[in-house]
C-alpha cells in the first residue's frame, strides 16, 4: 500500500511563510498561521513541503489503509490560500454562506484573499472545524 505523502517534515515554519513569492498570500499566510495557533493553542509544524499544520491524529480506514494527518491547516498556494477544514460539523452550511467570496471542496477551503471573508465568520469556521476534528481524533 503506497505511503502517504503528507508527512511531517521538520522544517520551518517561519522559513516556508518566508519564501511565499507573493507579498499579500505571504501576509494572509502570517494572518492565518497567528489566528490558527490562538484557536488551537498549538504550535504548527510542516506537514510535506507546503501545508503547515496543527496537531495531529491517526486514522485507518475499514480498507486497511492508515496513516497520520494533521487536525487542521493551510497553504498559502500561487493561486488561493487553501485551509484544510472538515465538511461535517454543525452550523458549517450557514457559516460558509456568511463567509464572503470563497470555494471550496470536500475538506478545503480556498479563500483568493482575506480581504475577500469575514474575519470573524472564518474564525468560528476554523475553531469548530478544529473542535469536530479533535472530538473524532478522540473516539
Amino acid at each position: 500500500m503506497a505511503e502517504n505523502k503528507t508527512r511531517k517534515t521538520g522544517a520551518s515554519v517561519e522559513d516556508f511563510l518566508a519564501s511565499v513569492e507573493n507579498k499579500r498570500r505571504r501576509e494572509d499566510g502570517s494572518t492565518i498561521l497567528e489566528m490558527m495557533k490562538q484557536i488551537t493553542g498549538m504550535e504548527p509544524e510542516m506537514w510535506g513541503p507546503t501545508i503547515i499544520g496543527f496537531g495531529d491524529y491517526h486514522y485507518k480506514y475499514a480498507s486497511g489503509r492508515e496513516g497520520d494527518m494533521f487536525l487542521t491547516g493551510f497553504s498559502p498556494r500561487k493561486q488561493n490560500l487553501s485551509l484544510y477544514v472538515m465538511d461535517e460539523f454543525e452550523g458549517r452550511d450557514d457559516l460558509l454562506a456568511r463567509l464572503g467570496k470563497h470555494r471550496k471542496s470536500v475538506s478545503c477551503l480556498y479563500i483568493n484573499k482575506l480581504a475577500d471573508v469575514d474575519m470573524d465568520v472564518l474564525r468560528e469556521l476554523i475553531q469548530r472545524s478544529f473542535e469536530h476534528s479533535r472530538a473524532n481524533a478522540e473516539a
